[in-house]
């Protein structure tokens, strides 16, 4: 129905934007990492939506880019997965980590995740792993290719979480590290996703 909407953000928190459409005020459901990336309330904001209609509320959900409003609509396609769960998800991680890690097979990443146990993340994997290798062939690629980094990624999340760290916390950090920072040794990666970690806790 709600293609997309296009406004003035009035507010903005970790769940929920208000957007200001020609006097009329749309609240949508959006991510953690949606959220962060949203300018400050005033500015005029883009956003890709999803309408959800259930017997009992009518809501709308709110997307910075299309690649996450895809992935959101895969996983409210698997049985027992609602739009809460969905959008958990996708705070939990990016939408490319939480595609490597169904394409590669590693529901440990997912069931790190607020409300997805182990039953969950293997049922997501399942279902998601075909499709998402179908419209994402570049995800298979990069999971394929790059054995490096993965089981670098890997020592380090373990380290983190021998620490006592959190999987989902030690992904975030290992990941912006990563990202800034490639060529590390495992040990350079600790001690880099530690201090970003502290520095944001």
């Amino acid at each position: 129905m709600f293609a997309f909407i296009r406004g003035e953000l009035i507010t903005v928190s970790q769940e929920e934007a208000v957007v200001d459409v020609s006097g009329i005020g749309y609240r949508l459901h959006i991510s953690s990492g949606t959220s962060r990336r949203l300018p400050a309330p005033g500015s005029q904001i883009f956003l890709y939506t999803h309408y959800h209609v259930r017997e009992d509320a009518h809501q709308l959900f709110g997307f910075l880019d299309e690649a996450e409003l895809q992935l959101f609509r895969l996983l409210l396609s698997i049985s027992g997965v609602g739009p809460k769960l969905a959008l958990a998800v996708l705070s939990g991680l990016r939408v490319d980590e939480i595609q490597e890690a169904i394409v590669s097979n590693r529901p440990e990443t997912l069931y790190g995740i607020s409300g997805v146990g182990k039953k969950t993340a293997a049922r997501i994997i399942l279902e998601l792993r075909d499709k998402i290798l179908k419209i994402q062939p570049a995800v298979s690629g990069k999971v394929g290719g790059d054995g490096r980094s993965l089981q670098l990624t890997e020592d380090a999340l373990a380290a983190l979480m021998t620490l006592g760290f959190p999987r989902v916390l030690a992904q975030k950090a290992v990941s912006g590290i990563l990202a800034a920072t490639p060529g590390l040794s495992v040990e350079e990666l600790v001690k880099a996703s530690l201090a970003a970690i502290r520095n944001n806790p």
